[in-house]
């Protein structure tokens, strides 16, 4: 796997994801690992179809990191989040942030605002999504009459989330919980399409993550970002086929492309990504920052 772990003097690694390391802080008093505190790292790796290339994007851990960080601050009147401080070893600053470490609710919270990707095709071989019935004749790009919350599995590295119904959702947590995180990832999604507007930017959808602390429900891991949302140019926006974007969506269709030699499905893990395409993808991630938050990366 590229861009491995580094090993972090104090530091514990307890487990690495698709893109982010996870370490726990050693207590210099016991030598052993804090249990409140988690040092979250987020790496240069890219992921596609649940698949880790074995091409990282320079600089992508870091306009991440950076990224949450400025919508954390934009977000903190609506929900409260998990960062504790950036101060953080010199190997990962920029790209990491020292977290809160809270019980994770088991449920991949996403909202919609238009139809796309796997809610496109949930739509045309049913005419729902995640058991909410929308109108019909919709096409790929039109927005939706009114963001939806369309929540998933939350899958091991290496497995595919899958759609659920919201009752799943209340299931799993109870109707008040079910209730808050519907609600408030249907709310980051319109306070983020609010501030995008005016930056020229449509946020089609998004994926967040919550966690508990004792009965209050905190925002953790990355938000609003190029891994975790589709952002399109506004100027350019056009349904009825795939919108131009600044996210991985550059990557997926590379490798579709005949140009990969890969087919998806196979099995075989996806090729390296040419130059140009890793420049490309590097280039569209960090116009994403620097449009959004209108600073220079």
């Amino acid at each position: 796997m590229p861009d491995a772990p580094p090993d972090l003097p104090g530091y514990a690694h307890v487990y690495s994801g698709k893109v982010r390391d996870l370490y726990a802080p050693i207590d210099p008093a016991t030598g052993g690992r804090r249990p409140d505190r988690l040092l979250l790292v987020a790496s240069d790796r890219i992921s596609a179809f649940d698949f880790v290339l074995d091409s990282p994007i320079p600089d992508k851990g870091e306009v991440l990191t950076r990224l949450s960080l400025w919508w954390f601050a934009q977000l903190e009147d609506l929900v409260p989040n998990h960062v504790v401080s950036t101060d953080v070893p010199d190997a990962v600053r920029g790209r990491a942030v020292l977290v809160e470490r809270l019980e994770m609710l088991p449920v991949e919270c996403v909202a919609r605002a238009y139809l796309t990707g796997g809610g496109l095709g949930e739509y045309t071989a049913t005419g729902a999504v995640s058991g909410i019935r929308l109108p019909e004749g919709l096409v790929d790009g039109d927005r939706l009459p009114e963001p939806i919350f369309t929540p998933s599995t939350k899958a091991p590295v290496g497995e595919h989330d899958e759609p659920i119904p919201y009752a799943a959702v209340e299931a799993q947590l109870g109707a008040s919980l079910a209730a808050r995180v519907r609600d408030l990832t249907v709310a980051i999604l319109q306070r983020g399409n609010a501030i995008a507007a005016g930056r020229g930017i449509l946020l089609a959808d998004t994926k967040v993550e919550f966690g508990l602390r004792g009965d209050e429900v905190v925002l953790a891991d990355e938000v609003l970002t190029p891994d975790s949302s589709r952002f399109w140019p506004a100027d350019e926006w056009e349904p009825g086929h795939p919108q131009p974007s600044f996210d991985k969506q550059f990557v997926r269709e590379w490798l579709t492309s005949p140009a990969s030699g890969w087919a998806k499905g196979s099995g075989e893990p996806p090729p390296a990504l040419p130059e140009d395409v890793v420049a490309q993808t590097r280039a569209k991630y960090v116009e994403a920052y620097e449009r959004l938050t209108g600073e220079a990366f």
